[in-house]
């Protein structure tokens, strides 16, 4: 390797942005650091393999073909990037690599965008909340006034009433106003102060699964892929047990009379979440292979009294949503007919003694 090859290799893996050279073969040739990183394999185990040992790009082969006969650089945005082990979405900028006027390969630029992406859809997530949030309170608060009203004049009119048949009708009215007050109490959330604890998710859903056990129909099936090593949270448990009943309440409705749902545990490591870097994070999925969520209705469905259900009140994800944010955590979910995903993203922090 002579000094000027050193320079620029150096340069290279300085660089934040993987970058590989694939040779008229396309075979690879060279990668940097970066690039080592993100596949997880070294330079040394695949050089003149082909780019397909290390991942697919959808459409890659057509991309690279179209540079090596054109000479001109193509660039894909947010593409599906599957290693094997992970799926990313990347910017892919493939380029001719030209030397003394011949055409020596391809060099490939992937800049990783599903961090970016999946931060504006949190932001998103965050904005939409908050604002529902004040929406719904304020309309929450401006029906129980009145409806305390109601109920106090129903309560009255019933006890000057002597005719029973009359009363049956006051007491229609109270009960209709009670239905609406604990309707509008679930808006407004629990008005207990948080009790946060040491808590084994684990232990969290376990209990879950004994409180939807009777109610599952035969021929749904509720299983489970736990991480043991997950830490305990710092979590208020009730309202823990609560996220997790509303989620799996809407994978029930989901699957109907036969189908599975799954819990599944896992860690993340350095992992951003509203705008705070923690180092470890829960992640727990609640997949179910029922019909999916309607295309319309995904982008609203943390919005409250919007359901897919004719019974459903619509506050179920919603109040889910509430108690993730107030944990410091968020809701995701992915959606297609037989594979929908929802993700409950928790902070785990440490203990003072394993900080």
């Amino acid at each position: 390797m002579n000094k000027n090859t050193k320079i620029s290799a150096d340069l290279l893996d300085s660089l934040t942005t993987a970058v590989m050279l694939l040779d008229v073969s396309l075979c690879i040739s060279y990668m940097n650091i970066s690039a080592e990183v993100l596949f997880g394999q070294s330079l040394k185990r695949v050089v003149g393999k082909s780019y397909k040992s290390l991942f697919n790009l959808n459409i890659s082969a057509q991309h690279f073909d179209f540079v090596l006969q054109y000479k001109e650089p193509q660039t894909l945005r947010e593409c599906s990037l599957n290693t094997g082990n992970k799926e990313l979405i990347v910017d892919c900028i493939a380029s001719p690599c030209v030397s003394n006027g011949q055409l020596k390969g391809v060099v490939v630029e992937l800049h990783r965008v599903d961090r970016q992406l999946r931060m504006s859809r949190e932001n998103q997530l965050w904005r939409e909340q908050e604002a529902t949030e004040t929406l719904v309170r304020g309309l929450a608060h401006e029906i129980k006034n009145p409806l305390g009203g109601l109920r106090g004049a129903a309560q009255l009119l019933e006890s000057e009433l002597l005719d029973e048949e009359l009363k049956d009708y006051t007491k229609i009215i109270i009960s209709e106003a009670d239905r609406l007050k604990a309707l509008v109490d679930r808006m407004l959330g629990s008005p207990r102060p948080e009790n946060k604890e040491a808590v084994n998710i684990h232990e969290v859903l376990e209990r879950v699964r004994k409180l939807v056990k009777p109610s599952l129909p035969d021929g749904v099936q509720l299983g489970f892929d736990y991480d043991p090593s997950i830490p305990e949270l710092h979590a208020d448990r009730d309202r823990l047990i609560q996220i997790i009943l509303n989620i799996t309440g809407n994978a029930i409705k989901a699957v109907g009379d036969k189908g599975t749902i799954l819990f599944r545990t896992r860690i993340l490591r350095h992992i951003t979440l509203n705008h705070k870097v923690y180092r470890l994070a829960l992640k727990l999925e609640v997949i179910d292979d029922g019909v999916g969520i309607p295309k319309e209705l995904q982008d609203k469905v943390f919005f409250p009294m919007i359901s897919g259900s004719a019974e459903g009140t619509g506050l179920g994800l919603s109040i889910a949503q509430s108690l993730a944010n107030k944990h410091n955590g968020i809701i995701e979910f992915e959606s297609k007919p037989g594979d929908t995903r929802f993700v409950l993203l928790l902070p785990i922090k440490e203990t003072k003694g394993k900080e």
